[in-house]
């Protein structure tokens, strides 16, 4: 249960950040590098954890 929350949050985390704009419309360097770094995280969890694929 605590891998799919997790799975969640990060999924939340990662689509924030990698989707967020400013008022120009232009993306920030922060929120993209902690956007892909919560992709990664959420990835990793599905496959090794819940799919058990690793």
């Amino acid at each position: 249960m605590l891998d799919y929350a997790f799975v969640i949050i990060t999924g939340a985390i990662a689509y924030h950040g990698l989707t967020y704009r400013d008022e120009h419309g232009d993306s920030d360097f922060g929120h993209l590098l902690f956007g892909c770094i919560a992709l990664l995280f959420c990835v990793r969890v599905i496959f090794v954890d819940i799919l058990k694929v690793w």
